[in-house]
C-alpha cells in the first residue's frame, strides 16, 4: 500500500456558523401533516419526532465536543482515504489492544462508556489482567473518516485499512470486537491476517443473515432458533426498504439527508426505536437522548448521510457472502432483539464461545447492555491471553 504514514493528532472544532445553522434549520423546521396511520407502523409518530427534534434544537454542541476532545483521537490518511479514531492506551502494561468496530446508524460514539472499563478495570471494579489499549475508528464514509474517496469499500477493504491503521498504532497482534458493519468486518480482519489477531468477539451475528432454510435443517431448530428465523421472516417484509433504498440509491439518501437535519435525525432514529430493546419503549429511553442528539449532530455535521449509506450497503459483498473460515477463535453474544443463528455461523466461523441472552438487551449493546457485553468480551479474551 502506497499510504502516508504520519498520524496527526485530532480535535474536533465544529465552525461556530455550522453550529448555529443547525439549531436555525431545527428551530423552523417544516413538518407535514400527520398520516391517517401515525404510529411507528408507517415511521415516527408526528408527535414525537416534533418533541425530539424541539429538544434537539437546545442540544448544548459545545458541551459534547469538550467531552469528546477530552478523548485522545487521531487522523491518519490511507491511500488517500482520511481515517479518524479514539486511541486510549492502558495504564496496565500487559493490556492487549482492542479494535472496536461500530455499525450503522451508529458512530464511535457508541462505545465511548467501555473506554474507562476496557481500559482500566481496577478503576472499575473489574482486574487489571482484563486490561485493553482501546482503538475505535470511524469507518470510511462515517463521522470524520471523510470524505469518502474510492469506489470499492467492501468489508475486505475496510479491513484492510484496519490492519493497515493498527500497524501504524505499532500493534502487531491485537483483538477486535464489533456489531452490525463491525460484525461483518470483524471477522473479515482475521481472514486477512489471522496470524495477527487474537480473537474475534461479535454481538448479533458475524455477518450470515439467513432467511431460508431446508426442511432438514428447520425441522432442528431450537425453539429460539425458530423465534429468531420467524422475525427474520418479518424484518424482510416490514423492514427491508431502507436496505434496498441506501444499497441502490445512497446518493439520492446523501442529497436529502445533507440539506435537513429533522430528515437525518427521523432517517437514523427509526432504526434505533426498531433496533432497541424492548421496541416499545422510546429509544431515548433506553440509549438516551444525549446519545441520540450526539450521533445524529455528528452525522449531520459531518454530512455522512449518503457515504454511511454507500459504505454500509452498497457494496457488491454484502451479508451473507460465503467464505472460508480464518481459523481465528470467535465468540458471539447474541441479544434479545438479534437474530444470529449459530448453525450458520459455524459455517464460516471458528466459534469457540456462543452466549443467548433471551431477554434483555437489542441491536446497540455496548449503549443498552454495556455491562453484559464487558463482562463476555472479558472473559472470552480471558481464555486468548
Amino acid at each position: 500500500m502506497h499510504t502516508n504514514e504520519t498520524i496527526q493528532t485530532f480535535r474536533i472544532e465544529i465552525a461556530e456558523a455550522a453550529v448555529a445553522d443547525l439549531r436555525s434549520r431545527l428551530v423552523n423546521a417544516r413538518f407535514e401533516h400527520p398520516l391517517p396511520v401515525d404510529d411507528r407502523s408507517t415511521g415516527i409518530p408526528s408527535f414525537e419526532l416534533q418533541s425530539l427534534i424541539a429538544r434537539w434544537a437546545e442540544h448544548d454542541w459545545r458541551a459534547t465536543e469538550e467531552r469528546l476532545n477530552a478523548l485522545p483521537q487521531i487522523i491518519t490518511s490511507i491511500d488517500g482515504q482520511n481515517i479518524h479514531a479514539v486511541h486510549v492506551r492502558s495504564p496496565h502494561p500487559e493490556a492487549i489492544p482492542l479494535l472496536l468496530m461500530h455499525g450503522w446508524p451508529g458512530s464511535f460514539l457508541e462505545f465511548e462508556k467501555l473506554i474507562g472499563p476496557l481500559t482500566d478495570p481496577i478503576a472499575h471494579g473489574g482486574d487489571a489482567a482484563d486490561a485493553f489499549d482501546v482503538v475505535i475508528p470511524s469507518h470510511p464514509g462515517f463521522g470524520f473518516s471523510t470524505p469518502l474517496v474510492g469506489h470499492d469499500w467492501k468489508r475486505s477493504d475496510i479491513a484492510t485499512v484496519m490492519l493497515e491503521l493498527m500497524t501504524r498504532l505499532g500493534y502487531d497482534r491485537f483483538a477486535v470486537q464489533g456489531g452490525d458493519v463491525g460484525a461483518g468486518v470483524a471477522p473479515e480482519i482475521g481472514r486477512l491476517a489471522p496470524d495477527r489477531v487474537i480473537g474475534v468477539h461479535v454481538n448479533g451475528s458475524v455477518g450470515s443473515f439467513v432467511g431460508e432454510v431446508d426442511e432438514e435443517t428447520a425441522a432442528a431448530l431450537t425453539p429460539i432458533e425458530q423465534d429468531r428465523m420467524r422475525r427474520v421472516g418479518e424484518f424482510m417484509q416490514r423492514e427491508f426498504g431502507y436496505i434496498a433504498i441506501q444499497s441502490t440509491r445512497p446518493g439520492l439518501i446523501g442529497a436529502m439527508l445533507a440539506d435537513s437535519p429533522v430528515a437525518q435525525f427521523a432517517w437514523i432514529h427509526d432504526k434505533f426505536q426498531e433496533w432497541t430493546h424492548p421496541a416499545d419503549v422510546p429509544a431515548a429511553a433506553i440509549v438516551g437522548e444525549q446519545f441520540l442528539f450526539d450521533n445524529a449532530s455528528l452525522y449531520w455535521f459531518t454530512t455522512t448521510g449518503g457515504s454511511s449509506a454507500y459504505v454500509g450497503y452498497a457494496q457488491d459483498a454484502g451479508w451473507g457472502a460465503d467464505t472460508s473460515s480464518s481459523g481465528v477463535p470467535t465468540a458471539v453474544i447474541v441479544f434479545a432483539h438479534d437474530v444470529g443463528l449459530r448453525f450458520a455461523e459455524e459455517k464460516t466461523n471458528n466459534i469457540v464461545r456462543w452466549t443467548d441472552v433471551e431477554e434483555r438487551g437489542g441491536h446497540f449493546a455496548a449503549l443498552e447492555e454495556p455491562g453484559l457485553l464487558l463482562n463476555d468480551v472479558r472473559e472470552f479474551f480471558r481464555s486468548l491471553r
